[in-house]
């Protein structure tokens, strides 16, 4: 079996900003773009999805009228080569809500929850891409064995477009992005 056989022709070449702008939000789901190539990442587990809900509807209640806060939508990094992560929570402001594609200049904060298979890629590479893309904030969970969730806080230095380590949270986070939230993600 050839690769042909398994993937679409269009995930072998590279696509630019406006081949993608054109393709249905159902096309779209469940993809990232990285340097122009689609990457396509199996679907999260309940466990991860409640993780982020929980997270997002705590940080969107806190943000006030200011921020919002969502899951599941891409953030345009850079056109060329077109990237476009699909962070498991994002906070963004406001006032762009209709605003397509949501561009870095626009996110306060974004959040990866990691999963089997992506600890790599959310440990380093989105670390180092969220970072050069100027986003301030960058949250990192993991799921512990015991069943609490580790949270790993990280401020960007706008000089040197590297983050540094902020606090670590276990089960309830108590930090400020700016605005102050509190979380419990208890044992989900």
């Amino acid at each position: 079996m050839t690769a042909e056989m398994v993937a679409p022709a269009w995930m072998h070449a590279q696509i630019s900003a406006e081949e993608y702008d054109s393709w249905s939000e159902e096309q779209c789901a469940g993809i990232e773009i990285v340097d122009g190539m689609v990457v396509v990442s199996p679907s999260a587990s309940k466990r991860h999805n409640r993780l982020a809900r929980i997270l997002a509807n705590a940080l969107d209640a806190a943000a006030g009228p200011d921020w919002n806060a969502d899951t599941d939508f891409d953030v345009r990094l850079q056109d060329v080569p077109l990237t476009n992560r699909r962070p498991d929570v994002v906070v963004y402001r406001a006032e762009t809500i209709d605003f397509a594609p949501t561009r870095p200049e626009h996110v306060l904060l974004v959040v990866e929850v990691v999963s089997p298979g992506s600890e790599t890629t959310d440990r380093i590479v989105k670390v180092d891409q969220y970072a050069k893309a100027g986003i301030p904030f960058y949250w990192r969970i993991e799921q512990a064995a015991n069943g609490v969730p580790v949270v790993y806080t990280y401020v960007l230095d706008p000089a040197s477009r590297a983050y540094r380590d902020g606090e670590m949270f276990a089960g309830t986070i108590k930090a400020a992005v700016p605005f102050p939230v509190t979380v419990d993600l208890g044992t989900v």
